[in-house]
């Protein structure tokens, strides 16, 4: 029986994370699908082509609008590194889409306060510094990185058929390239459907089976400076194996704080969505092993060092006052916003992928060939989305993804 109430405990906190942040993981993917078929190379190579404050602060601005979960921030930066994005600007929209949005914050002003909110965006804006400043130097050295973007390219008809689509408002209105973006979409969603689903089931065993008291163990608590140091360094490494994602663990992180972590190991920890083990496997299918293991250096660096910075910040302001609370509220099932946009965008995604399988079910048009392609088969057969698998290009996958 105690087995079967964990079970039953652990599908309930998978289910309950999963539906926090459905609406945004739909919004993510569509418009991943949306940057593959719309996407104008020339056009994403002058707006994110390099790594300037403008590219940086457009990246950002990007992300900020598109709320998406991790895995689909992740899928989209891809789309926007293969269509001719710097590197490094793709991966502060996945940052910025993950950590400066608005449902994240709601979701921190309800349990744990404001500080959490600004320290949130603070610090977001210092890890987003750090990666566009070390970035190119630490990911770059040695690394091919034209080599991994040419395998992850949409086959050339695909790219022919977007660049020739009408410019301007128009544009919009081409069937082709809608049922392009719906293909793109079906297909990134199937290969990351394992992904998704080890995340948030991992998750919710995790939150049910580990008691708080062994998270806490991790944490030093009492040593002044260190203790701050210390859960700052440690924050991203629970994030990690908790494998939460992106809102998922802001509940995890008001426990954190109520069982005494420090202000700067919650903010690091809240950042750390971006390494959770999930993550990494599908960097490493998107970028290969190498990479992925630069990536999870810079980034445990980053958000570490932000959550100290934010912490020390705020201490000086005097605006960590805040109390701790004795308890979490009970949020059961209700009729919130976040239900209702998770019920559009199931309706959406229902439009998404009957609009896939009605072109899929067409007769090939010669100026789409590698679309019907793309939705005749797994992810194993197409690779990342619409994306070509590495032989078909005549290359091995970079990296042993």
């Amino acid at each position: 029986m105690a087995g079967l109430h964990l079970i039953g405990r652990g599908l309930s906190a998978a289910g309950s994370m999963f539906w926090q942040t459905l609406w945004p993981l739909v919004l993510g993917f569509v418009l991943s699908g949306a940057v593959q078929a719309f996407g104008n190379r020339a056009g994403i190579e002058r707006r994110l082509g390099d790594r300037r404050p403008r590219s940086i602060l457009r990246a950002s601005g990007y992300g900020m609008a598109s709320s998406s979960c991790s895995y689909a921030a992740a899928a989209t930066a891809k789309s926007l590194f293969a269509q001719g994005a710097d590197f490094v600007t793709s991966l502060v929209f996945m940052f910025a889409s993950t950590n400066l949005v608005v449902e994240m914050g709601l979701v921190l002003l309800v349990l744990i306060g404001w500080q959490f909110v600004v320290g949130q965006f603070v610090g977001g804006v210092l890890m987003i510094a750090l990666l566009a400043v070390l970035g190119g130097w630490w990911v770059g050295r040695g690394v091919p990185l034209e080599s991994i973007r040419a395998t992850l390219q949409p086959e050339q008809p695909a790219v022919d058929q977007a660049d020739s689509a009408p410019a301007g408002p128009s544009r919009l209105l081409d069937r082709r390239l809608w049922a392009d973006a719906a293909r793109a979409t079906v297909a990134d969603l199937t290969m990351l459907r394992r992904e998704i689903v080890i995340g948030f089931v991992m998750a919710g065993f995790l939150v049910a089976a580990v008691p708080t008291w062994l998270w806490r163990a991790l944490f030093l608590e009492g040593h002044g400076f260190w203790t701050t140091l210390e859960n700052a360094l440690v924050g991203p490494l629970v994030a990690a194996l908790s494998f939460t994602c992106s809102i998922g663990n802001v509940p995890l992180a008001a426990t954190l704080w109520r069982g005494g972590i420090a202000f700067g190991g919650v903010i690091s920890f809240l950042f750390a969505d971006l390494i959770a083990f999930p993550l990494l496997l599908v960097y490493r299918r998107y970028y290969g092993t190498r990479i992925t293991m630069r990536l999870l250096a810079l980034f445990w660096a980053a958000m570490s060092a932000a959550g100290l910075v934010t912490d020390g910040l705020f201490r000086a302001l005097g605006w960590l006052s805040v109390g701790r609370p004795a308890g979490l509220a009970n949020s059961g099932p209700s009729w919130d916003p976040t239900t209702w946009l998770d019920l559009v965008a199931l309706v959406g995604l229902a439009v998404v992928v009957v609009g896939a399988q009605r072109t899929a079910r067409g007769p090939a048009s010669p100026e789409a060939p590698c679309c019907a392609a793309a939705s005749a088969g797994s992810a194993h057969d197409v690779g990342p989305g619409l994306l070509a698998p590495a032989e078909h290009h005549g290359a091995p996958p970079t990296g042993g993804a």
